[in-house]
């Protein structure tokens, strides 16, 4: 699934699979200025960055079990967002600081480093990477991914796939070929 903040005319969290199809909103309500947002890939846990409300919150994957992590003008100016183990990860744009939330209370934040122009965080560990399964994308004998001659896109689940053309290509009536 690809998951994804949009504040446009309405502000929502959203979920899709990877190809774009069945989009569905998770989170629609009580929102105004989504922007970073961070999975909790073992939990099914989508936490999200309200800039304009000045919160951290958490929903799962379904847009159920929602609740504020942390509302606080402490947490004003956040940028990037991560998870890892029992703590959440940002930037504060304001003072370029590193913070460090309790995912669980919100009540432990601490400042943890100051880093020149930081706007993103991600927290690259073993632990958090899951194991890949073969899947519907997978190079075949002739170098194409997913038998598609441009892109591969992962569908529905791990053994769907839709294949698409780079821009100015159109997809042949075979469903994997571009002309």
């Amino acid at each position: 699934k690809l998951f994804f903040t949009d504040y446009g005319n309405a502000a929502k969290v959203e979920r899709c699979d990877m190809d774009g199809m069945n989009r569905t909103w998770i989170v629609d309500s009580k929102i105004e200025q989504p922007t970073a947002l961070a999975l909790d890939l073992i939990n099914k846990y989508v936490y999200w960055v309200d800039i304009y409300l000045d919160s951290v919150e958490v929903v799962d994957y379904q847009g159920r079990r929602r609740h504020t992590i942390i509302k606080s003008r402490q947490i004003r100016h956040l940028c990037g967002l991560a998870v890892f183990e029992n703590y959440l990860y940002t930037v504060n744009s304001d003072n370029l600081s590193i913070l460090q939330i309790n995912r669980y209370n919100g009540t432990d934040v601490q400042s943890l480093a100051r880093l020149e122009n930081a706007k993103e965080i991600r927290v690259y560990q073993k632990r958090t990477q899951t194991a890949v399964r073969s899947h519907a994308c997978e190079v075949d004998p002739y170098g194409m991914p997913g038998g598609c001659s441009h892109i591969c896109l992962l569908s529905s689940y791990y053994k769907a796939r839709t294949c698409r053309c780079r821009t100015g290509f159109i997809l042949g009536s075979d469903g994997r070929s571009c002309k």
